[in-house]
């Protein structure tokens, strides 16, 4: 894993955060404008996932990207809107932590 995959997986991770919670913030309130404004940040993470595809691999870019997502959507729920997980819950997002430290181990992978 290079320092160029990482800037690129966290600039994705702030388009797919910041458009997750603007879909949230349109459920309260109905605003269309804020409706826009998440589509519009899912597509530049989408965008910006194609160069990662191209960087790391497909399994490797999207892997690690729902992951960084399953943990940080997570942290936004509960310090933003309030919302709790279970104990299950908790620990499944805990494995999740568990696979991409695993993923993202230094070793070369086989193609």
């Amino acid at each position: 894993m290079n320092s160029v995959f990482l800037l690129w997986l966290t600039g994705a991770m702030v388009a797919f955060l910041s458009a997750a919670t603007a879909s949230r913030a349109y459920v309260t309130n109905s605003n269309i404008l804020v409706l826009l404004l998440s589509l519009g940040l899912y597509c530049i993470g989408n965008l910006m996932m194609v160069r990662l595809m191209r960087e790391a691999g497909l399994g490797l870019a999207i892997s690690a990207s729902a992951i960084a997502q399953l943990l940080l959507i997570n942290v936004i729920s509960f310090a933003i809107f309030g919302e709790r997980l279970s104990t299950t819950q908790l620990a499944g997002v805990g494995l999740g932590v568990v696979a991409m430290v695993l993923m993202l181990f230094p070793l070369e992978a086989k193609s």
